[in-house]
């Protein structure tokens, strides 16, 4: 098939050489594409083959590229459908599936598919198509999906994806329809998940790993979980055998949420939970002193766009140097940052100013990140979003 066609300015390949999926307009002496979405071809200014890619002309990032081979290519049905098989395979050696029925199948620039997330919900996928390229090719994807057996496939439209290239979808179902509430178990705990309702495809699915590691850590102590949305690390602690669990959020519908995720595992939890809709860094502020044995901070991101990082800074630092503050002797901080313009380095430094503020001994036990069923694409350091810390506060 013959695609049209982007060519670099000299000495403008290296990026592409080296399988970096983000070819940005700087680097792009001439282009035959007109359409949103369309697949490219990549050339060198020698005009050497140099791979393929989505082209988008309402981006700084013309073009998302997902293949690189100096051959003529033709991108079907059948190389889709290998492309989430290999994505597929990887899960089974990374998931077990006998405990876990919810897990990311298609992390974008990590499963060389830039634009699209897929998460399984048991039955159900739910798509994010964030590019006009993924958009471009959604009948293929869903035809692929369906070949490998997941007969129920939701799409949850991304306001911000309309806002980068354009792309204007309705969400809804792609195929056969159900409820949009599923359970689900993660590590043997059970949620109940809306696929509709709930921010990001319906899961904070990235902390998996990091719940569980709280869960070990929360025997017979006090926890607080701030920005508790679903009350996922609040099921996790109680599981774990957690003395006594306080949720806190600002949203009335998401302490909801956790309470009904709190009864769907009852049981020995009962009594032990307390929820309250309350702003966190208000509750943060007016908790008592020695207190809690262990707090969590999983704000959602604070810095979305790279002018937003200053601000966020100090909101990272407030909630931090509060927990110092009023945390026990001896208490665990679990805090994250999942902003993608706030790096490992900087979110270090934030807390490392909190600390020292707090006039506390801090000590990092653990660094956290995403877990592996979201691939960091090792040619793309930038799809590694979730940065946290477990601390030990003396």
């Amino acid at each position: 098939m013959n695609y049209q066609q982007i060519t670099l300015h000299k000495k403008r390949e290296r990026s592409v050489i080296h399988r970096h999926p983000w070819l940005f307009s700087g680097a792009v002496a001439h282009t035959s594409a007109k359409t949103d979405g369309e697949i490219v071809q990549v050339r060198d200014f020698d005009k050497h083959i140099l791979g393929y890619g989505f082209f988008s002309n309402k981006s700084q990032i013309v073009c998302r590229m997902f293949d690189w081979t100096n051959a003529e290519r033709t991108f079907d049905l059948t190389y889709w459908k290998e492309k989430i098989a290999l994505a597929i395979e990887l899960r089974k050696e990374i998931i077990d599936h006998k405990k876990t029925t919810t897990y990311r199948l298609l992390h974008a620039e990590g499963d060389f598919i830039p634009g699209i997330i897929a998460d399984v919900y048991g039955e159900v996928i739910v798509l994010q198509i964030l590019t006009a390229g993924t958009k471009s090719i959604l009948p293929q994807l869903i035809e692929a999906f369906t070949a490998h057996g997941f007969q129920y496939i939701y799409l949850k439209h991304k306001q911000s994806s309309s806002n980068i290239e354009g792309v204007q979808l309705k969400s809804g179902w792609l195929t056969n329809q159900r409820s949009t509430s599923v359970e689900v178990v993660e590590h043997g705990v059970k949620f109940w998940v809306d696929v509709e309702e709930g921010q990001k495809t319906g899961f904070f699915i990235d902390q998996r790993d990091n719940r569980q590691m709280l869960r070990e850590l929360s025997k017979d102590k006090t926890v607080l979980n701030t920005f508790s949305y679903s009350g996922g690390f609040s099921v996790y602690a109680l599981a774990g055998g957690a003395k006594e669990v306080h949720s806190v959020d600002i949203s009335a519908s998401a302490i909801e949420q956790g309470d009904r995720n709190v009864a769907l595992n009852a049981g020995s939890f009962s009594g032990k939970h307390e929820s309250k809709v309350q702003d966190c860094f208000d509750y943060l502020s007016e908790m008592p002193e020695n207190f809690y044995d262990l707090i969590v901070l999983d704000p959602p991101a604070f810095a979305k766009h790279a002018r937003a990082v200053a601000n966020a800074s100090q909101g990272y630092k407030q909630i931090n140097l509060k927990a110092f503050k009023k945390i026990k002797p001896g208490g665990i901080v679990f805090t994250f940052s999942c902003s993608q313009n706030i790096s490992k380095e900087l979110f270090q430094k934030i807390v490392f100013g909190a600390a020292a503020d707090a006039r506390r001994n801090v000590r990092i036990i653990q660094q956290l990140h995403q877990p592996a069923d979201h691939p960091v694409n090792i040619y793309h350091p930038e799809g590694e979003y979730l940065k946290g810390l477990v601390l030990w506060v003396e």
